[in-house]
């Protein structure tokens, strides 16, 4: 009988549901099915703390045996005796063999002592004898008006690393493996991560026959002929999975989190539309494909700046409020003529080709689309399509999640609410000022109260902490602190603006050493 048949009926014996099962372990049904299901196995905590649940030992668990047998005894079966049942009886082992036994435990002992004390675990052991420990590689997400690698305009100024020089090359040097995909730039985060899994696993974009009918667009988009990350989701070395670190800045943040809920939980809309048809991505049950999820500056709340947008965009001269939004986006990046093949807007989908026309009439197209309807970024962005996105994003229980917050502003001594603080960049400037004194209800009921004022230039602080609702943690200040899956931890507010983080308008060590330390964070968690 395999560790899956024997968990089923030692739960079923203790008149366990599922449910029931997972709440005791302190996991989710899910991982309880995979178990039961033989498409993944307990890790050591969990098989002890199985041993200690059911009464059994862990060897009954994890050796393909029916019975357990006693330290001290060997069972033998009688022969069949006319009418009388079958009987066993017990044989006493011999000294030689007692001896042979204890010298046995000893050498277990030593064994169980030593590999932890030398390699850290026994996973770890065995991964060392079959060709060391995988590192996982780091892809990083762009966001709002963003691009990465393939673009031609990070050929000039890259996004990750901006004025502080290509982060990815020097990451690189470093010996990490990173990657910079290119998303939609103002495509909704659904779309954006339909886009990311068809790079990463190098096949054609497949945004869902169910969410393509709804929003009017193609269900079939780019096809990429190579992986980005090779052997994505496969067991090498020792039956590790070849995981990924995910990293988002701003927009980038929502299209992570979206992507990794959908990998673990799929999505019902798109199995019931297509069936076995269905992109693998809709499928679920590949949420370990991932390692980390680390949110830079993310809205994962929504920004009050599309709020304030509406409601005094005809106050600052603009007549649609949409392009301001878009403006902006570009000054804050640097772009002046996003066209000509140098800037992709992705939104072949929709019809619209990124590269022919001029400037004006290729931004009237994308703010045309972007005031259409509602699978774009710009609501997502806003506070009530945050709420709606988060209603359809979970954390994934085996997933480390990680928030990094800033702040350029602070309390006003003359001004009620909060005001840009000395060496803020000039273009947020106004923007945080206006931020810094906003309040208002949203068309949904959101409330924007004095806890969102404070803000890096286009987020705010509150939102950018973690999605309303979720466990949460601020960082631990104890270097030995344990971090736990399927939980936020919140870093303190650090001082800056909205590209700060990624080397706009930074010095380069700074740049460079926020990304250091948070690689070597992530790859020393527990695996």
């Amino acid at each position: 009988m395999s560790t899956a048949d024997k968990i089923v009926k030692l739960r079923k014996e203790q008149g366990l549901s599922q449910e029931a099962f997972a709440e005791k372990m302190g996991v989710s049904r899910q991982s309880v099915s995979k178990w039961e299901s033989g498409a993944s196995v307990p890790d050591t905590e969990k098989i002890l703390a199985m041993s200690e649940l059911f009464g059994v030992s862990t060897d009954y668990l994890l050796k393909d045996s029916e019975e357990e047998v006693s330290e001290n005894e060997e069972i033998i079966n009688e022969p069949f005796v006319e009418e009388r049942e079958v009987e066993y009886k017990v044989k006493k082992k011999n000294p030689v063999l007692k001896i042979i036994s204890a010298l046995l435990a000893l050498a277990v002992i030593v064994t169980a002592i030593a590999i932890p004390v030398h390699y850290g675990s026994y996973k770890e052991a065995w991964w060392e004898w079959n060709g060391g420990k995988i590192q996982y590689p780091y892809v990083l997400v762009h966001g709002l008006a963003g691009y990465g690698e393939g673009d031609g305009i990070n050929d000039t100024v890259q996004y990750w690393g901006a004025t502080s020089g290509d982060l990815k090359t020097y990451l690189t040097e470093q010996g990490y493996t990173v990657h910079t995909p290119s998303v939609g730039p103002f495509s909704s985060a659904w779309d954006r991560a339909c886009e990311l899994y068809a790079q990463l696993t190098g096949t054609t974009v497949d945004y869902g026959e169910a969410h393509s009918k709804a929003h009017n667009h193609a269900r079939f988009g780019e096809t990429f002929e190579t992986p980005l990350v090779e052997n994505w989701g496969e067991k090498i070395n020792g039956g590790q999975i070849v995981k990924i670190n995910l990293v988002g800045h701003s927009f980038g943040g929502a299209t992570v989190r979206l992507f990794t809920s959908l990998l673990e939980y799929g999505s019902e809309a798109e199995m019931s539309a297509t069936g076995d048809e269905t992109s693998p991505l809709f499928k679920g049950e590949k949420g370990d494909f991932v390692n980390s999820v680390t949110a830079l500056c993310a809205p994962h709340n929504g920004s009050s700046l599309t709020e304030i947008i509406n409601d005094t965009g005809g106050i600052l001269g603009v007549g649609n409020t949409t392009d301001l939004l878009v403006d902006l986006c570009f000054n804050v990046l640097g772009i002046t003529n996003p066209v000509s093949g140098i800037y992709d807007f992705k939104l072949d989908h929709f019809g619209i080709n990124p590269v022919e026309g001029d400037t004006d009439d290729v931004s009237s197209a994308v703010s045309k689309f972007i005031s259409a309807g509602k699978d774009n970024a710009v609501y997502d962005l806003s506070p009530d399509g945050a709420a709606e996105l988060n209603k359809t994003i979970k954390t994934v229980e085996d997933v480390y999640y990680f928030s990094y917050v800033y702040s350029t502003t602070k309390e006003g001594s003359l001004l009620k609410g909060q005001v840009p603080q000395q060496g803020t960049f000039a273009l947020l400037y106004p923007v945080a000022l206006a931020m810094g004194s906003y309040m208002g209800t949203t068309d949904g009921g959101i409330v924007i109260d004095e806890a969102w004022q404070e803000n890096d230039g286009l987020v705010n602080v509150v939102s950018a902490k973690y999605p309303f609702g979720e466990a949460n943690i601020t960082f631990p200040t104890e270097e030995d602190a344990q971090i736990e899956r399927g939980i936020w931890y919140v870093s303190e507010t650090l001082t800056g603006h909205h590209g700060t983080v990624i080397g706009l308008g930074a010095d380069t060590e700074s740049t460079q050493k926020f990304f250091t330390d948070l690689f070597t964070l992530v790859d020393g968690l527990k695996r």
